[in-house]
């Protein structure tokens, strides 16, 4: 998952007057030539701009229009968009991280992409889950990430030890590779977005539930994290640790073992790293691992121009054939959405097997909370670090913490 950055949702709730403000900024458009049209994206840094960039240039060529593409740092993006309805300056063509598809869409700033013959099947269900609100299709998402275990190869067969497959095993495998400066497992455990993001595979994998936040199996799986950290296999730092540090500090042989996505393959190969994936490990027998779906999807908001839309949604279909999605997915470290293609993608880019099976079946942060999601994840990540930092015991962190 790309870094977790939209922080404003607050003020989203004045985003629907001004959405449909926007929509009416004179006789939309039926017909006419379409040569150019807006992007608003927040890749803004390398090297997934320039990536981002070849893609966008090839199916603006594809649609035969101009693509202006602007980006913005991720934590203004929202505020972007509040200022582009107010002003009537709505872009063509929006992207947006998945889990904030339903809140956007909920102030009827988007165009259900139905109406544009767009068609979701074979694509993987937690993508479309994710961008669906209300029955209705606002996004199109080529390429996915989620999160998984690294371990490197080399420390776990000089320690003798294999991946983990239970909590149990986590704990011990974690022990035996504690030596000098390296711990055995590393993670990321900060007040934001991106730490309730790495919190659900072991909520979820053990039955957590985010609409019952106060439930045994919640509180289990904070008991893990806070295990992990009093016995000292993993740092105390955790709680300031962003993904990108918990990336670097596997890569300087301080952590023997990682929960992270597959963004980070090419660093890794790079530093020549020689390193494994496996799922998050489950607590109990008969559990299955579950793992959440990261990524962004195209969206195309409600601007009153028809022809416009209708040539932004040709550009969203386009971003999303089956040679744009391998190139995405090649090029950023990520998976397609497109369960046809996950063979040979497996056989093109073995490094990502692993997450290529993870990605079939995720689970969407907004499956069941939909627009609600942003408020429960301060929660969760608030929760965890009351855990984290002796403020409260797993069993009333939730709660403490507002859920």
């Amino acid at each position: 998952m790309l870094k977790k950055q939209l922080a404003v949702f607050a003020a989203l709730a004045t985003l629907a007057p001004l959405a449909l403000a926007a929509c009416d900024s004179g006789s939309p458009s039926d017909s006419g030539t379409v040569d150019n049209l807006t992007l608003l994206d927040y890749y803004n840094f390398e090297p997934i701009t320039t990536q981002v960039q070849t893609l966008v240039d090839k199916c603006g060529t594809a649609i035969d229009t101009k693509i202006n593409r602007t980006s913005v740092p991720g934590p203004t993006l929202i505020q972007k968009v509040l200022q582009q309805a107010s002003s009537k300056t709505m872009p063509d063509v929006l992207m947006l991280d998945n889990p904030d598809i339903q809140q956007i869409a909920a102030t009827g700033a988007l165009a259900s992409l139905g109406d544009f013959g767009i068609s979701t099947d074979g694509y993987v269900p937690a993508a479309v889950a994710a961008a669906t609100y209300q029955g209705k299709l606002y996004g199109l998402q080529p390429a996915a990430n989620t999160i998984a275990i690294f371990y490197r190869k080399d420390v776990l067969a000089k320690a003798g030890v294999t991946p983990p497959t239970t909590w149990a095993e986590l704990k011990s495998t974690a022990q035996k590779l504690t030596v000098g400066e390296q711990y055995g497992f590393a993670f990321n455990a900060t007040a934001d977005f991106e730490g309730a993001w790495q919190f659900l595979p072991p909520m979820w994998t053990n039955g957590g539930d985010e609409t019952k936040l106060s439930e045994p199996q919640v509180a289990e799986a904070l008991a893990l994290w806070k295990d992990l950290v009093d016995s000292g296999v993993s740092s105390r730092s955790v709680v300031t640790w962003g993904q990108s540090d918990v990336n670097d500090q596997f890569i300087a042989g301080k952590a023997a073992m990682a929960l992270n996505g597959p963004w980070n393959n090419a660093s890794l190969e790079t530093a020549k790293v020689d390193f494994g994936v496996v799922p998050f490990p489950v607590n109990k027998p008969g559990q299955t691992s579950v793992a959440p779906l990261g990524g962004e999807a195209w969206t195309v908001p409600q601007t009153g121009d028809k022809a416009k839309m209708s040539k932004a949604a040709e550009f969203v279909k386009c971003m999303n054939t089956d040679e744009n999605q391998m190139q995405r997915a090649k090029e950023g470290g990520l998976v397609p959405t497109r369960l046809a293609l996950a063979g040979r993608f497996k056989a093109e880019v073995p490094a990502m097997a692993g997450f290529v099976d993870a990605v079939a079946n995720p689970r969407a942060r907004t499956g069941k909370l939909g627009e609600k999601w942003p408020d429960t994840a301060k929660v969760i990540y608030t929760g965890m670090q009351l855990v984290l930092t002796g403020q409260a015991a797993p069993a009333d962190a939730m709660a403490k913490a507002g859920g």
